[in-house]
């Protein structure tokens, strides 16, 4: 046989796509159940059973995609939804107790959603925003959650001081070492208020970070030092150990206060009443 020497010259012009589809078995299944899913009115909780009855995992993977969720994402969601379960969050939760399992969906939106979404005409430019969502989109909006309920707080801390710095780092008591924080108030050097802001779920922020960044902020404050946390999102019932730790520091006067934007009242309140004691 005739030996060969190639060139990548040679070769590049010859390079082709490659064939392939994205219907896989699941997916097969997938597209075949909406096809059957015959919707001649709005979507109830009737619905959602004879999904899920039909076939728990693409039912549920329609209802995830229904939320525009990431199927992490979607995980940690129904962990929080059924953290009270004796069976999990999954399959057997739905099989032992259906009703409940659709009505708990139902109360965080899922029904609403999905009315929504059928409800739509889409044009093509949608469809390709949409997939561009799906995509990239999912990043995006895992760092603009962090972001939101950092521009929450800001907005908060507006309304009672002038000076303060966004997301620096402290010096600390010692004076060799800092830890950095969301806000500190009125300044880095020695504040008399820092706030540390963690949304669940934000990119680049586990929850286990949020246990390492909270400890450092207490180990480098002075004692006479406000701290407050700020945190928030209903998946931090799927994770309720660290939850209880951030308590436990609270408790231990570590933390003055933990709020979530339900207490944004109380965050307003406090800090003024802070302003006032500490004169800044």
């Amino acid at each position: 046989m005739q030996r060969h020497t190639q060139t990548k010259d040679e070769l590049i012009p010859k390079l082709g796509g490659v064939l392939t589809d994205w219907k896989d078995e699941f997916a097969q299944t997938f597209v075949q159940n909406l096809k059957d899913f015959d919707l001649q009115k709005t979507v109830t909780t009737d619905h959602l059973k004879i999904l899920l009855e039909k076939n728990y995992n693409t039912g549920i993977t329609l209802f995830r995609l229904v939320l525009e969720q990431s199927k992490d994402e979607f995980t940690e969601t129904l962990k929080a939804l059924f953290y009270n379960s004796k069976n999990g969050h999954g399959k057997t939760a739905f099989t032992k107790n259906p009703d409940g399992y659709v009505n708990a969906l139902e109360r965080y939106g899922l029904i609403k959603a999905f009315n929504d979404l059928i409800s739509r005409e889409y044009t093509w430019r949608e469809i390709m925003q949409e997939r561009l969502k799906m995509g990239r989109g999912s990043a995006i909006k895992g760092q603009r959650r962090g972001k939101n309920l950092e521009d929450f707080v800001e907005t908060i801390v507006q309304k009672v001081f002038e000076d303060y710095d966004v997301r620096k780092s402290f010096i600390g008591t010692s004076g060799l070492s800092s830890a950095k924080a969301d806000f500190c108030i009125p300044s880095t050097e020695h504040p008399g208020i820092v706030i540390e802001v963690k949304a669940y779920g934000a990119t680049g922020s586990k929850q286990s970070d949020v246990i390492g960044d909270v400890r450092k902020i207490i180990d480098e404050k002075r004692s006479d030092t406000y701290f407050f946390l700020v945190t928030d999102g209903v998946t931090w019932t799927a994770r309720m150990r660290d939850f209880e730790r951030l308590i436990e520091y609270q408790n231990l006067g570590d933390i003055y206060r933990i709020y979530t934007q339900q207490m944004k009242n109380e965050l307003l309140s406090d800090l003024k009443q802070i302003k006032s004691e500490l004169n800044i």
